[in-house]
């Protein structure tokens, strides 16, 4: 793991120098969207949504206390998939994301890493399993939306196509028409990096813990991060 004090790897170094387009996932690497807005109290919101309407069986007991909504998201589409009960949890769902977008926590050196990167004329997408929605409402509030637009694939109602399904990342470079070879990934979960492999996309890992770190170690990522901040020291530095 580098940070901003250590030596940066050559190998950091020699793929920010190839990269042309970034595609960024969300809530992570941009911000912490529910730094102020708990994940965990929005997937027992979910898992009493669906109990309210008598369907408490349909989730197993580690499914109704995990504290991620996605798990408990995905769950239902597995047992009902493309149904109007889902449809319903997915809007749910979009909506607490809507209100956690407007007190998430920017990501340490993300906003102005992601201002260098555009100037000097790298081309950007945010690919998420959050909803767009949130996320323009984020990019808006942090006045963003301007380095990214329109490049912003999250979430649709087809959630079998959220990652590790590559879907996002394969839109987003049809999009810019660009080679993924000349794309760079930048993520924080296991299935970001399974998504990024997928799609034949390199991968660079953030982790702002230890426990996400090792995560990201043992789905095979080979970079991984703790700070943003080697990463804009490179992209400040002068062409030559």
């Amino acid at each position: 793991m580098t940070d901003g004090t250590e030596e940066v790897p050559s190998a950091l170094r020699d793929l920010i120098a190839r990269t042309r387009v970034v595609l960024w996932d969300f809530d992570g690497p941009v911000c912490r969207l529910f730094a102020g807005h708990s994940a965990q109290r929005v997937a027992g919101d979910l898992v009493a949504w669906l109990e309210g309407r008598g369907l408490h069986g349909l989730l197993t007991a580690a499914e109704r206390e995990c504290p991620d909504p996605h798990v408990v998201l995905r769950a239902v589409d597995r047992r009902h998939p493309g149904s109007e009960l889902v449809a319903e949890l997915e809007e749910h769902l979009t909506r607490e994301e809507l209100r956690a977008a407007s007190s998430a926590m920017p990501t340490p050196y993300a906003d102005p890493l992601i201002r260098t990167w555009r100037a000097r004329g790298c081309r950007l997408a945010i690919t998420t399993n959050n909803s767009p929605l949130a996320v323009h409402g984020y990019l808006l509030g942090r006045g963003l939306t301007s380095c990214f637009a329109p490049h912003v694939y999250g979430r649709t109602r087809n959630l079998q196509l959220m990652k590790p399904d590559p879907d996002c990342l394969d839109r987003a470079l049809r999009a810019m028409d660009a080679a993924p070879s000349t794309a760079l990934m930048i993520g924080d979960t296991p299935t970001d990096h399974e998504a990024a492999r997928r799609a034949g996309v390199p991968f660079l890992g953030y982790a702002r813990n230890q426990r996400k770190e090792a995560l990201l170690r043992d789905a095979g990522a080979a970079l991984v991060v703790s700070s943003l901040e080697p990463v804009l020291t490179l992209v400040r530095k002068p062409v030559t």
